[in-house]
């Protein structure tokens, strides 16, 4: 659970500022949509919890500069409270679509991205005093591309992991006998 909190803070360090919008393009996304994934729901959310934590203490985790509880106040706060959110939604599709292979898991990641900009237009709207258009154009259209690709980067991960434990469960019960 603290590997995702602690990968997450280096999603956080591979970031790039758009000029156009005060949230920052960053691979924290991916690794959240994997901490739901192959956590579970509960131990994902509890994971970008921990990660939450670690900045509201002080610790410089985020994308943009800064931590500590004023932080929380900024133009990113409301992604950032919307990882908790995507990785319990993330686990949680992807434990009821397991059975659906690729479309399921891309569900269940767009399920999760879906909440995690609910969460975070919502916020970006209180701080763009309420113009919901403008904090969509800023919060939104600029990374939809981008999180798609991540999204579909998570997919592989998600399967890759999958067919590594399998083998390895295969193996451990294949030198028990």
């Amino acid at each position: 659970m603290l590997s995702f909190a602690l990968l997450t803070w280096a999603g956080a360090r591979i970031s790039f500022p758009l000029p156009f919008t005060p949230v920052p393009g960053s691979l924290q996304t991916l690794v959240v949509l994997l901490s739901g994934a192959l956590l579970g729901a509960g131990a994902g959310a509890a994971s970008q919890s921990a990660y939450l934590l670690m900045g509201l203490s002080g610790l410089p985790v985020f994308a943009l500069p800064g931590s500590g509880p004023a932080y929380f106040l900024g133009p990113t706060a409301g992604y950032l409270l919307g990882f908790v959110a995507c990785a319990y939604v993330t686990g949680s599709a992807l434990r009821r679509s397991k059975g659906l292979g690729l479309p399921g898991v891309l569900l269940s990641f767009g399920a999760g991205s879906a909440i995690l900009y609910l969460c975070g237009v919502s916020w970006l709207t209180v701080y763009m005093a309420g113009d919901v258009g403008r904090a969509f154009k800023a919060g939104v259209a600029p990374f939809v591309l981008f999180d798609l690709a991540k999204m579909v980067i998570a997919a592989a991960i998600y399967f890759g992991w999958e067919r590594f434990r399998r083998a390895v469960t295969a193996w451990r019960s294949a030198t028990i006998r």
